[in-house]
């Protein structure tokens, strides 16, 4: 018999990935998404199971506390999966205050409604109940040329964004150590993939190149990350969910340290092949250099190691094959993303102070 999953934020780009994982694997016995629908929150990212017995959507805030009581007390989750969160450091910068609330006072909510359903479960029920969160390598700040991050690297946020997500993890570790809770922490790099709102990175170029628009790049564009395939972060995170240890954090990570100008590159060198083009000239040529946002963290890289070693998970997507499958999803699902421009994200530029 399946587990019952709440998942909250199940209807932005990781969560709705990651319900579809457990669903298309046949992982769940049932699951509720608990979504406030915000900009970047799309019902239209799990259509497919919209008549699936399985698949439960409930629209709401995981900061409203009777209703987040109410629905656990309904559906009596064997795991409660927290992605709800605003993710975006540029929005971060504009208007932090939904940040501090959401990432903040929303976990800190669900983490009190988790802990008194938690209590009142029988103790077989209590031995597999598990609250994960799922965070950002961005709460360990920058680093330079060489190392990576580890479960050890000390915090040391940025921006609004990764501030509130910092405090959020550390409210989950309190949460453990003070009253109980079986909580696990998955911290992960930059995810990319389908269903991805195109003010990020990659889903952003790949729509301004269809639009033979600017391609803008911060600073000299020599920023790394580290890119994660969505589907092998879902993977992850199902793993940690079976596998991993009470109280433990994991560091999820794709392997694949890039300069932000070569993923542009790269998207304009597919593209050139995939979708020429109208005027014939290469997608490179609309490369624009701008100026950086304010605290833009030079480097990060994410060791799994720990992930690896304890509980036998790795990326099956290499950087090439990820983007490739991400393009050519782009390229076959135009409905989608046109919808988005049309209702909500012309693709301006956030984050200029």
């Amino acid at each position: 018999m399946g587990k019952i999953f709440l998942v909250t934020g199940g209807s932005g780009f990781i969560g709705a990935n990651f319900i579809q994982y457990l669903l298309k694997n046949d992982l769940a016995k049932k699951i509720i998404n608990l979504d406030k629908l915000t900009y970047a929150g799309n019902p239209q990212n799990l259509l497919k199971f919209e008549h699936d017995d399985r698949y439960v959507f409930n629209q709401g805030d995981i900061c409203d506390q009777e209703h987040v009581r109410e629905l656990i007390q309904l559906h009596h989750p064997d795991i409660i999966v927290n992605f709800a969160a605003e993710s975006h450091v540029d929005r971060s910068i504009d208007g932090p205050g939904e940040f501090i609330k959401t990432n903040i006072s929303g976990t800190y909510t669900l983490l009190q409604e988790s802990l008194r359903y938690y209590q009142s479960l029988e103790n077989d029920k209590q031995k597999k109940f598990r609250f994960h969160h799922v965070s950002t390598d961005e709460v360990f700040g920058s680093l330079g040329e060489d190392g990576f991050f580890t479960e050890e690297t000390p915090y040391d946020p940025s921006s609004p964004y990764s501030a509130s997500k910092a405090a959020s993890d550390h409210l989950v570790r309190a949460w453990e150590r003070t009253y109980g809770l079986p909580i696990i922490i998955s911290n992960c790099s930059n995810n990319y993939g389908p269903y991805q709102f195109p003010e990020k990175l990659i889903p952003l170029m790949i729509l301004n190149c269809l639009a033979e628009e600017s391609l803008p790049v911060y600073g000299t564009g020599e920023n790394v990350r580290d890119w994660l395939y969505v589907d092998d972060h879902c993977e992850a995170i199902y793993t940690i969910i079976e596998k991993g240890k009470i109280g433990e954090t994991y560091n999820v990570g794709g392997n694949n340290e890039i300069q932000n100008i070569e993923i542009v590159k790269t998207i304009c060198t597919i593209l050139d092949n995939d979708a020429p083009s109208k005027n014939g000239k290469s997608y490179l040529d609309l490369i624009t250099f701008v100026s950086d946002r304010p605290g833009h963290d030079f480097r990060y890289a994410i060791d799994s190691s720990k992930l690896k070693n304890e509980l036998n998970w790795s990326p099956n997507e290499t950087f090439h094959s990820g983007i490739r499958k991400t393009i050519d999803w782009y390229l076959e699902n135009q409905v989608w993303w046109q919808d988005i421009q049309n209702n909500t994200y012309q693709q301006e530029r956030l984050g200029v102070v």
